[in-house]
């Protein structure tokens, strides 16, 4: 060692690891200009300046708030894409940014600068592949608001149980995003957990992200209900569901509803147990039951569970084009699979899902809303799925 506290270079072993180094950033960094520049020509900056002018057009056109749901459609459409578009622009300047950091630090010798660089990249990389994941969000509803309900399976009081911690995790979720959540019906078990629970996601993309959620779940563990300690197996299906808007043009006559009003029960608080404010909405055609109990009034938890049926309808309506085209084209791979993912907590600890592949071994972070993992592996997978069907349908 020398007097400085280092430790002596050989030349030529010196000049093998900085040129390797050199190298190695040199790739990295070509491949995040290459990433980049997919995704700025998958989102197109041009047609997105474009879009964010006209929505500019409409947010300042006199007596927009006299329809406050379109208002908040367009204001709300406008700041999303805002911030998709100085999200892009500035990931192309910090590109730029550690580009030039880097070669400074390459003139002057100054190793402090390349390590900054190179902490700058592993940055951008990362928040590119965020944006790429948002570029894969091209289905018709995958921008709107989510509307996810969990149910209870089989497995008795551990699935009603498991059916609340996984309504749990995708809260824990959207509050890591700050997204905003509304829970609208709860129905609970009556030893422990959950039988059944709707809540909202208020959010751009939310049913797009969330939509991959959807499925059979499986929980191996210990059972905490079990007194001889016996390992339990037990499901939870999870729905996911796109919030409609006024644009869908999804009818649903009166004489179509059949409406019962009953009195909200569960946990306690005022309000609760006093008046008729729940609503249960029967859609007679198609056997379609919503029911609604979280808001303080008739009125309000009427409106949310029409808002609710008029999604499922939606996604019903859906469902039964694809099966006409599916009908049309043949046998195209677009099955999940009932069971999507499992959760193991004994005899090991493992999270894996069964579509993508993706797994970990931290489950406890993975039921605090540690999901985006699985989220981004399910949304590439999907997109995948969707080329091969594209690609098999155009051979046909």
């Amino acid at each position: 060692m020398l007097k400085n506290g280092l430790f002596p270079c050989f030349w030529p072993l010196c000049v093998k690891v900085r040129f390797v180094a050199d190298y190695d950033f040199t790739q990295d960094l070509g491949e995040a200009r290459s990433k980049y520049e997919t995704i700025t020509q998958a989102v197109g900056l041009d047609s997105l300046r474009g879009k964010i002018a006209e929505l500019e057009k409409q947010a300042s056109a006199p007596g927009l708030w006299d329809d406050p749901e379109t208002a908040q459609r367009v204001t709300s459409n406008l700041s999303a894409s805002q911030a998709e578009y100085k999200r892009l622009t500035e990931a192309g300047q910090r590109l730029d940014d550690i580009d030039t950091l880097y070669s400074l630090g390459m003139e002057e010798e100054d190793e402090d600068s390349k390590q900054e660089a190179w902490s700058e990249l592993k940055k951008l990389s990362k928040d590119l592949s965020d944006i790429e994941i948002q570029t894969l969000l091209d289905g018709e509803y995958d921008n709107r608001a989510a509307v996810v309900t969990i149910r209870s399976g089989a497995g008795g009081v551990d699935a009603a149980d498991w059916a609340q911690m996984l309504m749990r995790m995708y809260i824990r979720w959207a509050e890591r995003h700050q997204y905003k959540v509304q829970v609208i019906d709860t129905s609970y078990a009556e030893e422990a957990g959950i039988k059944s629970a709707t809540f909202r996601v208020d959010a751009p993309y939310a049913y797009g992200k969330l939509s991959v959620e959807g499925g059979t779940h499986r929980l191996v563990r210990i059972s905490p209900f079990d007194n001889n300690s016996r390992r339990q197996t037990s499901f939870a299906a999870v729905e996911v569901i796109p919030l409609v808007e006024p644009t869908d043009h999804i009818d649903v006559p009166d004489s179509d509803v059949r409406v019962d009003t009953y009195m909200s029960h569960g946990p306690g608080g005022q309000g609760v147990n006093t008046t008729y404010s729940a609503v249960r909405l029967t859609h007679l055609p198609t056997g379609i039951v919503v029911t609604m109990q979280d808001e303080r009034s008739q009125i309000q938890n009427r409106a949310a569970a029409m808002a609710v049926l008029q999604s499922r309808l939606l996604v019903l309506k859906q469902e039964e084009e694809a099966a006409k085209k599916k009908e049309l084209a043949g046998d195209i791979k677009a099955s999940w699979g009932d069971q999507m993912r499992s959760y193991v907590l004994h005899p090991y600890q493992m999270v894996k899902d069964l579509r993508t592949g993706y797994e970990t071994s931290d489950p406890q972070a993975v039921f605090d809303g540690d999901i985006d993992g699985f989220i981004d592996a399910g949304i590439r997978w999907r997109h995948q799925q969707r080329k091969e069907a594209r690609q098999e349908q155009e051979a046909r």
